[in-house]
């Protein structure tokens, strides 16, 4: 009996828009570094570049193409061909080059996206995301694969790796407005402090930004408890459910004082405050 030698390709797609802890402005999966971590135009802001950056040892390609999300109320994204009531792709309103990458070890590279007819574009939100995906090494003609038994099946498992960063297109004046609700404090295993709550989102374009708790002892002292950075509510959903584990030290105790937690855009220089709310502990 022959053996036969079946390849699978296993996609490991990220989006850019989920809630991860990476450096602000950067985002990496695998060897490749991509810089933003997301593309807005808005106001007088025609063209855009994304910086492709190859930090492993072997030179690698990418294909880059568009795909389309929605965000489902837990904060994950499935993939979509037709725009849910209420949310509009950006997909024919951009354009992109190159469209594939390659990139030698340490080497850098630039995708440079621009808007197309604009001119079409009434007042709201347009989004869509860039799909940066590995392409598969394939192995040289003549090589041949090394064979340890003759019968049975192999099953050989091929990795694709790749990144997704949104692509948000905003035209007219912003209307959306964010409120936290449903705060919940729970300890899991009777060791981890988690923070349960619900995003409000109303209006006509996205949030996206930080969130940061702040504990005050019942003595008024303040300490930080967590922060999390780069969570967004995308159009449509008008809420989101999130939760967080927050510090374990000494100078807090969960079951007294208060949690502070401030949800704000991200700026180094006096961040705008989305959201505010409050949780007494007991």
């Amino acid at each position: 009996m022959t053996k036969k030698v079946v390849n699978y390709a296993i996609t490991a797609t990220l989006a850019a828009l989920l809630s991860c802890i990476v450096p602000y402005g950067t985002f990496a999966q695998g060897n490749l570094l991509i810089t933003p971590r997301r593309v807005v135009f808005e106001g007088s802001v025609k063209t855009q570049e994304l910086n492709l950056a190859n930090t492993g040892k072997d030179t690698a390609r990418y294909n880059v193409s568009i795909i389309q999300y929605r965000m489902k109320e837990d904060g994950s994204f499935e993939e979509i061909t037709v725009p849910d009531p209420g949310q509009n792709f950006a997909d024919k309103n951009i354009r992109f080059f190159p469209r594939s990458v390659t990139l030698a070890p340490n080497e850098a590279q630039v995708v440079k996206m621009q808007l197309t007819k604009t001119n079409t574009l009434t007042p709201g939100e347009y989004r869509s995301h860039v799909y940066f995906r590995a392409v598969p090494k394939e192995k040289a003609l003549g090589e041949e694969e090394t064979r340890k038994d003759s019968t049975g099946i192999s099953v050989q498992l091929v990795p694709i790796f790749g990144i997704t960063i949104p692509v948000i297109i905003r035209v007219g004046e912003s209307t959306t407005r964010v409120s936290l609700s449903n705060l919940t404090m729970e300890m899991v295993t009777d060791t981890v402090p988690r923070l349960k709550l619900t995003f409000n989102r109303n209006g006509n374009m996205s949030v996206y930004g930080d969130l940061l708790v702040r504990y005050t002892s019942p003595e008024g002292k303040v300490t930080e408890a967590g922060v999390v950075k780069g969570i967004a509510v995308y159009t449509p959903n008008a809420i989101r459910h999130f939760q967080m584990d927050l510090k374990r030290i000494p100078e807090i105790n969960y079951h007294k004082g208060k949690l502070t937690v401030v949800y704000s855009a991200q700026s180094d220089i006096n961040p705008q405050i989305f959201a505010e709310s409050e949780l007494i502990l007991k």
